[in-house]
């Protein structure tokens, strides 16, 4: 069809145009209402579905972990009920604040039943507080022979009580009796009672709120 015939075309009277103008037209319709709506309503609507898909993703995501988690729970449990335990146990080597006195005595005693002779035994005037026990380091200088300062060390280790040597030193003395002077830094750890715990919470959120207040 020539274009002047399409110019002839009276638009009043479409039904009686040939079959090919009619579908054209049709076409160009169905095109132009297409694209109108998506840039009028779909595209605002399938906007809106990506954000809604990506949100199932993620609740996917954390029921699955969830699942995972609820799935395991009994190894959690026994693995805590374990850690408990093993702090319990480790706890029970600690003693309390009315039982350091009994271990200072019980390391006193491991060296006079050494044959060792004390110059210094000299418990710090104030504890080192860490977050649930507190450390009391002794300074200790012993004279014996080297066997019995060895046994001394040992005897020490097997306290039912944790108790460490630190900063060892050895200093013979010209004696001729194999005489030896043995100094050291023994440190001794007690558990914080729950009295204890809080107080030192509550200083140390002091402390961090005065050091908070100089810098601001």
């Amino acid at each position: 069809m020539h274009w002047e015939e399409i110019k002839a075309l009276d638009p009043k009277k479409i039904s009686s145009w040939p079959r090919s103008i009619q579908l054209g037209l049709l076409i160009l319709f169905a095109v132009v209402i297409w694209t109108g709506a998506y840039f009028w309503v779909w595209q605002d609507q399938w906007a809106q579905i990506e954000v809604e898909q990506n949100k199932t993703d993620e609740l996917k995501g954390i029921f699955l972990e969830k699942k995972k988690l609820a799935i395991n729970l009994p190894a959690y449990k026994k693995q805590l009920n374990d850690i408990e335990l093993q702090f319990g146990a480790l706890l029970r080597q600690l003693p309390g604040k009315s039982e350091m006195d009994a271990l200072l005595s019980d390391i006193n005693q491991a060296g006079i039943s050494r044959g060792l002779q004390f110059e210094l035994f000299k418990p710090a005037n104030t504890e080192i507080l860490q977050e649930f026990y507190a450390e009391l380091p002794i300074t200790l200088r012993l004279t014996g022979n080297y066997h019995d300062i060895g046994g001394f060390a040992e005897d020490i280790g097997k306290l039912s009580r944790i108790v460490t040597l630190n900063d060892i030193y050895l200093i013979n003395v010209s004696s001729g009796k194999d005489r030896i002077v043995f100094e050291a830094n023994a440190v001794t750890y007690r558990y914080l009672d729950e009295a204890e715990i809080v107080l030192r919470r509550k200083q140390e959120a002091l402390a961090k709120a005065k050091a908070k207040g100089k810098g601001s």
